[in-house]
């Protein structure tokens, strides 16, 4: 086999089942990423360096295509469901078999990393690609390694990902050819049948899911900011679509991180060394920092039109899918932590885009309200380009994360509580969705009114606001907030037809206790009795 980059660990590819590849590219620079990438088709530079590429049939993750590995070692301790599926060993161990072998005589890239900023937390991985831009995607995600840590870098958990070896869905018992297999008793995860290289990062999030509760570290999808001096620490939990790299990408405040993290007893940490940020419809003028990573050599961007005769993005192009992302290092960002580590959380923020116009765009939680929402996961996302749908859909994942939480919602949920009662920062819902009536007779609140709201949270301005209590949801919706008209805080008010407005939140309420059913049985009482109101 040869050899390029630094593999001079002993820790070498045949502990992972390969043997007899063409060439190994380890821990290569961005640059030599690069050139892999064009000599090989995967992608095109565009204006001004970024890497603009394709991902094919799958322009987003393939939840229903994910398996967790069933075995004795951790077969009592995954929360089975349609999040987590189970997959024999044996059928595993095969298609791991099969992969290898249509490796052999291949060329693959390696790229030895660690995830988490904190030291005394922080896992080394693996991930073993076939594209190149993919090894650049992890170079660009997780934490890089100082060359004299590369060289006895010993991984916990590895990820082997081939988007051209294909499941064969009768022999391997997969739900098609696409597969995303993990085996948390091998430290191992198989990605293959798809070129979304979004499916990385999502399988290694499951598995710091997994392995940080028994670490005494709260896992978290959220983003996470401070105040220059260190203080005011905020988290901004949320799906995507809700906000959370444009609220969290403050220039005012130090960006921690965009998307994942970790509260342990020492505080708040970034569990990557990157960002992964919507693209579509982005500006210069509502988000320069990230409009600027559009404009960075190293930067990935996936599924992001260009103009074939000068090379210039059109981000508002959304004819491939409305998920067009960028990948890219936290350092593009200019007001970014360069350590990744902070305090503990004076403020805590769930997001929520309510496409349905129900939910008043602020209002200030309860403990136990918190943990409700946190465990519900709410959203609703407005029909987009190609979906065949008229209407916004309810979607409900449990701590903002179901495809990739391994563990009952009751585990992650305890560790949260635990943490709002001993350090007791605010607890707010920020709604980013319509208000005025659904989606297409409403309009979606404006980004520059969402951090306002934001704002006078992180400020402590609506600490004594006078407030009015939410008939139906119960929570404390402010009566006026600085920059935001006062009239929008009540989604009541500003419906046509309040009637209509009162069935609306009816019949979404209905979907909130529907949903937390399949959870009531095991979490305390006290969370449940923090929903909707019966009406």
């Amino acid at each position: 086999m040869r050899f390029n980059g630094r593999p001079h660990t002993d820790h070498g590819l045949d502990q992972h089942g390969l043997y007899n590849l063409n060439a190994a590219y380890w821990n290569l620079p961005t640059p030599e990423l690069y050139e892999q990438a064009i000599l090989r088709h995967e992608g095109s530079v565009s204006h001004m360096g970024p890497l603009v590429v394709r991902t094919g049939h799958h322009t987003g993750g393939s939840a229903e295509d994910k398996f967790v590995v069933d075995e004795a070692a951790t077969r009592d301790e995954v929360w089975w469901g349609r999040a987590n599926k189970p997959i024999a060993e044996g059928r595993f161990d095969q298609l791991h078999q099969r992969l290898a072998s249509y490796l052999q005589m291949k060329e693959v890239y390696v790229q030895d990393c660690f995830l988490g900023a904190d030291p005394s937390f922080r896992l080394p991985v693996r991930v073993i690609t076939e594209y190149a831009w993919h090894s650049l995607f992890a170079r660009n995600l997780f934490i890089q390694p100082a060359p004299s840590q590369q060289d006895d870098h010993d991984p916990e958990f590895t990820i082997i990902d081939v988007p051209r070896f294909h499941a064969v869905p009768s022999l391997d018992q997969t739900r098609s050819e696409t597969f995303v297999l993990i085996n948390f008793a091998r430290r191992l995860a198989l990605i293959g049948g798809t070129s979304y290289a979004g499916e990385i990062k999502q399988a290694l999030f499951a598995v710091l899911n997994y392995l940080m509760p028994g670490r005494g570290v709260l896992p978290m999808h959220c983003a996470a900011n401070q105040a220059p001096d260190g203080s005011g620490v905020a988290l901004f939990f949320g799906i995507g679509g809700v906000g959370k790299t444009s609220l969290s990408a403050d220039r005012s405040r130090v960006l921690i991180g965009d998307d994942e993290h970790g509260w342990s007893p020492r505080g708040v940490f970034n569990f990557e060394g990157g960002c992964y940020a919507k693209m579509i419809r982005l500006s210069a003028e509502a988000e320069p920092d990230i409009f600027a990573a559009t404009e960075r050599f190293g930067t990935v961007l996936e599924n992001v039109t260009v103009q074939a005769q000068t090379r210039r993005l059109d981000l508002d192009d959304d004819s491939l899918t409305e998920n067009t992302r960028g990948a890219y290092h936290i350092s593009a960002i200019s007001n970014a932590s360069r350590t990744g580590v902070a305090g503990h959380p004076e403020s805590v923020i769930l997001l929520t885009c309510d496409a349905f116009g129900v939910l008043p765009p602020i209002a200030r939680l309860t403990q136990d309200q918190a943990l409700y929402h946190f465990v519900s996961g709410y959203t609703a996302r407005a029909p987009g380009r190609g979906s065949g749908r008229t209407d916004p859909v309810a979607q409900f994942s449990a701590c903002y994360g179901a495809p990739f939480m391994p563990l009952h919602p009751k585990r992650y949920a305890d560790l949260l509580r635990e943490r709002l009662e001993r350090h007791r920062p605010r607890l707010w819902l920020v709604n980013t969705g319509w208000s005025g009536g659904p989606w297409g007779e409403g309009r979606r609140l404006d980004l520059d009114h969402a951090r306002a709201l934001v704002s006078a949270i992180l400020s402590g301005d609506l600490d004594r606001a006078e407030t009015r209590t939410d008939p139906v949801f119960g929570f404390e919706v402010p009566l006026a907030c600085p920059g935001v008209p006062a009239h929008l805080l009540d989604p009541r008010g500003t419906w046509g037809d309040p009637a209509a407005y009162d069935h609306q939140a009816a019949w979404l309420a209905g979907l909130f206790r529907d949903n937390f059913n399949a959870f009531s049985g095991a979490l305390d009482p006290r969370i449940c009795a923090a929903g909707p109101r019966q009406g």
